[in-house]
């Protein structure tokens, strides 16, 4: 029962990085942006975290500067593939070995690796958290309770908003958008940079909340599941919320098998969460979901001049 309990109250805490990051790429990708630059700036905002932590020793702020860091490197990517036309499935790729080299080397330079910080105690939610057994799953961080409002307000904004409806016209049809006033352009820009903040977002919880420190790559590859994660969601906030807490219950399992002695190969451990990406992947490709959810014009660049 002690196993259950530690697993099941750790899950939010694994979670929580694959859905911020499956959130940005979601108000991304509905402006019609393909963004495959995920696992980059998951490292720039954790790289700009554990900075801000170590000079302010401050979490909020650390959590926001970093937002504002992702954002600023995704205005190379915008001006690339929304300005320049450059293909987006290489432009995110160019970005992901950009972001890759240069956290690593600002890391080195600054001698930030491997140097432990503070980051954010536990919030209990009361009287929950009284509650004999299973009171300890309601013991989480501040970021765990935050995010199910941001997910809320994402969700509301692109469907019940003027600005959400037309943010989603511009990735369904942009010829019509642009048709019916719409600035195309200015949308796209601000779906990258918001989406890039909660990318951001998503890697400085891992350096400032959770693993509490910095080490070059320590975004292992969770940039790239996010990715997958969206297309198991279809687009959808809830929905990708609902995988992540899928993917965070396989991660949390892990080491609570090793704690209760059960023998795990090395390489096993380490291919588990992307063996589970290819599975939901086939399934999703199985069930002949392909096109649902989907923004119509994802991926195609548009110029106003252009007309189809």
């Amino acid at each position: 029962m002690d196993i259950l309990i530690n697993w099941l109250a750790n899950t939010p805490d694994f979670a929580v990085p694959y859905a911020l990051a499956a959130l940005g790429l979601i108000l991304t990708e509905r402006a019609g942006v393909l963004s495959l630059g995920a696992e980059g700036l998951m490292l720039v905002g954790a790289l700009t975290g554990i900075g801000a932590q170590l000079a302010f020793g401050q979490p909020g702020v650390s959590l926001v500067l970093a937002m504002g860091a992702a954002s600023l490197v995704s205005v190379l990517f915008a001006a690339m593939v929304i300005l320049l036309r450059v293909n987006q499935v290489i432009a995110g790729l160019a970005l992901v070995f950009f972001c890759q080299g240069f956290t690593s080397l600002l890391g080195t330079l600054f001698e930030w690796t491997n140097q432990a910080t503070g980051g954010i105690g536990a919030a209990s939610l009361w009287p929950l958290s009284a509650l004999p057994g299973v009171g300890r799953l309601f013991e989480q961080n501040a970021m765990v309770w935050l995010t199910v409002p941001i997910f809320a307000a994402v969700a509301w904004f692109l469907a019940h908003t003027t600005t959400g409806l037309r943010w989603r016209a511009v990735g369904e049809n942009p010829q019509a958008a642009d048709a019916a006033g719409i600035g195309v352009t200015a949308y796209r820009f601000a779906a990258v940079l918001a989406g890039a903040a909660l990318v951001g977002l998503a890697g400085a919880y891992l350096s400032v909340v959770s693993t509490k420190l910095w080490i070059a790559g320590m975004t292992g590859g969770r940039g790239w599941i996010a990715i997958g994660l969206v297309i198991f969601a279809r687009w959808s906030p809830w929905k990708a919320l609902a995988g992540a807490l899928l993917f965070g219950c396989i991660e949390a399992l892990i080491p609570q098998l090793a704690a209760a002695g059960i023998p795990l190969p090395q390489y096993f451990v380490l291919m588990t969460p992307y063996a589970v990406t290819l599975g939901v992947m086939i399934w999703v490709a199985m069930a002949k979901r392909g096109g649902q959810g989907e923004p119509g014009a994802l991926g195609e660049p548009y110029v106003r001049e252009e007309r189809r």
